[in-house]
């Protein structure tokens, strides 16, 4: 499981390089499996999640390979098992994603329901609804997503409205459709980033994708697409946690290899905070020096505050002299590392889905376990925050999305140490 010591109180000083972003790599290497010949990609974040995909497609029969330090190889041949391991896909969410791949390219599909962090409800009935469609007959039994193209022909393009912006929907739909006959129209999409880069990657590999970051995309279908080389964007979500971390500890960071404006929500709520900063072309410096203000805040899908910063933040703003306010919007259970950080000494009551936190002075270290990615990066961020030692249990639910999570503090100052 591992556990991570660290010993608080010590300013965050100096440069982080950001690795690039779980959550459009993995949609990324599912879109693989549409592809004729071997795909090569770069930047790519050198976590668990990233290697369980790679197990999923050797198990299925094709390759994947990490040729170097960020970079690895995938190529899924035309003869494969349209079937994913239960035990492997149940260990992480994005394993959902090779359904519309595996439906676009070989018109059938076996995926087991994805595990992943419990974060809250992610039904499948949206992903399902859009395939469906497209002319894919599916049906759940067994623990899995089970169906084929009805008639055992392409799937067809079709009009789509998502009743609710889902990511995970947005792409297994648009993947779907990038080899269906004719034209889809997604509406009411999401419009994150990673949608975005999932889009461009498809692109670059021949299919026809226009709209991708606004309400509607279209997906004009083509028959074939080949394999390529693609550089992933870098971790929005990484990189505000890095902030969040150099304002919760009174540092001063340059967090490097950044797309700024991917991060303008997370930035202009710490500068309400009372944290100083600039934005580079490729760069972010944060300074954390200041008097810091309690804020309200809402998390909404993109471009609005995201959910997977509201646990961070929760940890900054428990710091925070007087009333902070956190509203989640997205995932109902985001809101169970209250009960850790109450262990250090956070002040925080739960209404619904509304964290109160009254700012203490300080906290203090204790044992605490992660629940979840995003709960135990803001653990980690309590860690470094407060007196003496403080011991994060679980680890392995932060490795499924930050690379080089010791080093990288380390090479800010911070004094941790990994132990089994």
């Amino acid at each position: 499981m591992g556990k991570l010591l660290i010993q608080g109180g010590i300013p965050l000083e100096g440069r982080v390089p950001i690795s690039g972003a779980k959550n459009s790599t993995l949609p990324v290497m599912a879109a693989c499996f549409l592809a004729q010949g071997e795909t090569i990609l770069e930047n790519i974040p050198e976590i668990t999640d990233v290697d369980v995909v790679m197990e999923i497609c050797r198990e299925m029969g094709g390759e994947g390979e990490w040729l170097e330090r960020g970079v690895i190889r995938l190529h899924v041949p035309d003869t494969i098992s349209c079937k994913t391991s239960y035990t492997l896909a149940k260990k992480l969410r994005a394993s959902n994603l090779l359904l519309g791949a595996l439906l676009g390219r070989f018109g059938w599909a076996e995926v087991a329901l994805p595990g992943g962090d419990n974060i809250g409800t992610r039904p499948m009935d949206l992903h399902i609804k859009g395939l469906s469609v497209l002319g894919a007959e599916l049906k759940i039994e067994h623990g899995y997503i089970r169906g084929g193209v009805a008639g055992g022909k392409r799937l067809k393009g079709g009009k789509i409205y998502l009743d609710f912006p889902s990511v995970g929907a947005t792409e297994n739909i648009m993947m779907a459709a990038a080899m269906a006959q004719g034209q889809t129209i997604i509406e009411n999409c999401a419009k994150e980033p990673e949608i975005v880069d999932l889009a461009n990657f498809l692109n670059a590999m021949g299919a026809r994708i226009r709209g991708a970051g606004t309400d509607v995309i279209r997906v004009d279908g083509v028959s074939e697409l080949r394999g390529t080389r693609y550089t992933v964007i870098p971790d929005r979500i990484e990189a505000g946690t890095y902030m969040i971390a150099a304002a919760a500890t009174h540092g001063r960071v340059i967090v490097e290899n950044v797309i700024p404006t991917h991060l303008h929500a997370i930035t202009s709520k710490l500068r309400e905070i009372g944290v100083r900063v600039e934005e580079g072309d490729d760069q972010i410096f944060v300074d954390g020096a200041g008097l810091f203000r309690p804020v309200d805040v809402k998390t909404l899908p993109y471009p609005g505050f995201p959910t997977d910063m509201q646990s961070p933040l929760m940890a900054l703003l428990s710091t925070v002299k007087g009333i902070s306010m956190i509203v989640e919007n997205v995932y109902e259970n985001r809101l169970r590392v209250v009960d850790e950080l109450q262990r250090m000494g956070a002040q925080i009551k739960i209404e619904g889905r509304t964290a109160v936190i009254d700012g203490v002075a300080r906290l203090s270290s204790a044992q605490v376990k992660a629940s979840d990615l995003r709960a135990g990066a803001a653990l980690i961020i309590a860690g470094l925050m407060a007196d003496g030692e403080t011991e994060v249990s679980c680890l392995h639910h932060v490795l499924r999305g930050y690379a080089h999570l010791e080093e990288k503090l380390t090479g800010l100052g911070a004094r941790v140490r990994r132990i089994s």
